[in-house]
């Protein structure tokens, strides 16, 4: 079976995988800090690349309708491109690229160039004007497509959805045999195709009752669907896809065989953010990094990096326990809390607070007397 992009995202589960990534990783909020000497960091909102790449990099798109083109992009064809505009010396937009319009070569000076035509016009820039995030392989050229890797498991799962498709669409029920004594004339054989098979053919028409003439005899074919192992086989290509993916079954909503070794949802979503998100994140950090900062802001401390507190908070609980160790042991203040949940700041509430506790017996009367 012939598969493609767009042919590929039919796919239940490769549209769910790579919504679920796309989805999620452009739901993050996408930062600009500076370090400081002291260890401590800096939220940049002054910084001319945390509008592009928090608020909107580009007249028609917001951050996130841009990171979810952008990542969907590396998941299917291992690339994603954005045209940088300058200003200044200063990144102020990206506009996006469709990657398969895009093509890559190294120059004899050892720089890349890219060349991609869009609305009837052609480009050729230096990779100085062009931000590339490549994904797995780490090629400068591109990164490997899992169009291209996985296109004989989604040509299988096409295959499969198309045979399930005709056998619903025959009423889930496999040809019959209409047995004629003679060779049928031209006239008679048209008859047959049209009154005999057509008229009972398909979902609607299951039960309707067949009226045999003419010495025709019906023999059916009798087929078990569940012999076939069509949703055996459905089910064996849904986990294919997530395994290319890197995302749990139970993630995109396919719940059987939960007997597997993370035992629990919960495990399951930890291992989605520690060993699926966790690199996808960090590629396109380092990229901006690499092709959006100059060096002399690497220098001085600047970094863009995604704030992974935005899958808290949907997890009330976990959000809780988060703050509360924060504040217990003195790394979180009252109006650092307060100003992520989107509250105003308290008089007093700057100050880090620790508790006290397990202090010596002996030094129990001077802490009640206020000692």
């Amino acid at each position: 079976m012939p598969v493609s992009a767009r042919g590929s995202l039919a796919l239940s589960a490769v549209w769910g995988c790579v919504n679920l990534l796309s989805g999620t990783i452009s739901s993050l909020p996408l930062q600009v800090f500076q370090s400081r000497d002291d260890g401590q960091r800096d939220m940049r909102r002054g910084h001319s690349l945390y509008q592009v790449l928090h608020d909107s990099p580009n007249a028609d798109q917001t951050a996130l309708d841009f990171w979810d083109f952008t990542t969907m992009s590396i998941e299917i064809w291992g690339n994603a491109y954005a045209r940088i505009d300058r200003l200044g010396g200063k990144v102020v937009a990206l506009t996006p690229i469709v990657p398969d319009a895009v093509s890559v070569r190294r120059e004899s000076d050892g720089g890349l160039r890219y060349r991609w035509t869009s609305k009837g016009k052609s480009y050729d820039l230096p990779e100085t004007e062009v931000f590339h995030i490549r994904g797995p392989g780490g090629d400068p050229l591109g990164g490997m497509s899992t169009l291209a890797h996985a296109r004989a498991t989604f040509s299988l799962a096409i295959a499969v959805n198309s045979a399930a498709a005709g056998v619903f669409r025959n009423g889930m029920r496999p040809s019959g045999v209409l047995q004629f004594k003679e060779w049928l004339s031209p006239e008679n054989r048209e008859i047959a195709r049209t009154e005999m098979v057509e008229k009972f053919l398909g979902a609607a028409n299951v039960g309707r009752p067949f009226i045999a003439e003419g010495g025709v005899e019906w023999k059916p074919l009798t087929m078990n669907p569940a012999d076939a192992e069509m949703l055996a086989s459905r089910s064996f290509s849904i986990e294919e896809i997530c395994r290319f993916f890197g995302v749990p079954p139970v993630m995109i909503q396919h719940g059987e065989k939960q007997s597997s070794w993370p035992t629990s949802v919960e495990q399951q979503v930890l291992l989605f953010q520690k060993f699926t998100l966790r690199r996808r994140l960090k590629r396109i950090e380092q990229a901006i990094s690499k092709q959006l900062l100059t060096p002399a802001e690497r220098r001085a401390g600047y970094a863009a990096e995604f704030n992974l507190e935005g899958l808290l908070r949907g997890d009330s609980a976990g959000r809780a326990s988060f703050y509360g160790s924060g504040l217990d042991k003195g790394w979180l203040t009252i109006n650092e809390v307060r100003a992520k949940e989107n509250l105003g700041p308290v008089e007093g509430g700057d100050v880090p607070r620790v508790q006290k506790q397990n202090v010596p017996i002996s030094d129990l009367e001077k802490l009640i007397n206020g000692g």
